[in-house]
């Protein structure tokens, strides 16, 4: 087994902070790109929250740099409160890779809180084999898809829940053309990792694909919403067109603009595509980036 190195853990300042609706999107979405982030959200009157939330810092302080804790005031954050439905407090979700990958409400035991973050903890360390996983990345950024698929075949031969490596297989899979074999490793993923943000995003990817198999003309879309801006099914095939065409910050704007002129429309249509969006890019990309924060913006706009 070769060694391989690791990130270098956050200074113990940043491992807990308060969050506004200014910085949310640093401190908890952009800063999961790194480390698993805990949110507590909470209330100066809620009794459960005084009792639970030193029992979180606590662990998340025992993790060493592991996980970081970001703490949410509903009180004085109501906008992110509601879009995230936050029902009844504490509530406390665990954020990975930009997305919610865990949670829970009410007071829980110690025990439970340990496992929560020992989970969370796992996320970000790979037993060793993060090298080799990038080396497979590389392989597959260059075109080497079917090297790729060979070396995270291997790495899955010795850790099967790796989910680094079983998302990479599947996008693999996918660039090689396998389509219904990538489907079949997707659907048959082991349970502990079948929400991991890696396997998600090689979910993202296919069902792009399945998409773009079926897109239509881009010019005459384009002229059809041209000829009528609230033609919303126009605008929505337009942006599918225009990402199966590799023209994916196109298609970002396009969608924005949808969801900006009815959030509402198919339910929610818009912005479900821009998180598939999102979530096929690798993790740091900067069009999701950006993206994030527009859709962002507008929500709580």
């Amino acid at each position: 087994m070769l060694e391989f190195g690791q990130k270098p853990a956050p200074a113990a300042a940043d491992l807990i902070k308060d969050a506004t609706e200014a910085t949310f999107m640093a401190d908890v979405i952009e800063a999961s790109r790194d480390v698993p982030v805990v949110v507590d959200f909470w209330a100066a009157w809620c009794g459960p929250c005084k009792t639970l939330g030193p029992m979180l810092e606590a662990a998340v302080q025992a993790a060493k740099g592991k996980v970081r804790m970001v703490k949410v005031d509903v009180d004085q954050n109501q906008r992110i409160a509601a879009q995230l439905r936050i029902q009844s407090i504490p509530t406390v979700y665990a954020f990975w890779q930009g997305q919610p990958v865990d949670g829970f409400q009410g007071a829980v035991p110690q025990s439970e809180i340990k496992a929560f973050i020992e989970r969370l903890s796992g996320l970000a360390g790979d037993g060793g084999l993060g090298e080799a996983v990038e080396a497979a990345e590389a392989m597959l950024a260059e075109g080497a898809a079917t090297d790729a698929a060979q070396t995270f075949a291997a790495i899955l031969a010795e850790e099967p829940a790796h989910a680094g490596a079983y998302g990479g297989l599947a996008r693999a899979h996918l660039a090689l053309g396998n389509t219904d074999q990538a489907e079949a490793l997707l659907n048959n993923a082991p349970a502990a990792i079948a929400q991991a943000p890696e396997v998600e995003a090689a979910r993202a990817q296919l069902a792009l694909m399945r998409q773009a198999a079926n897109a239509g003309p881009e010019a005459e879309l384009r002229a059809a919403v041209e000829a009528d801006p609230s033609n919303h099914q126009a605008r929505f095939d337009l942006a599918t067109a225009l990402h199966a065409s590799g023209k994916v910050e196109e298609a970002i704007d396009v969608l924005l603009e949808l969801f900006r002129r009815d959030r509402a429309w198919n339910d929610e249509a818009a912005k479900k595509q821009l998180f598939t969006i999102f979530d096929a890019l690798k993790p740091g990309d900067p069009l999701a980036q950006k993206g994030r924060r527009r859709l962002s913006s507008l929500i709580f706009a």
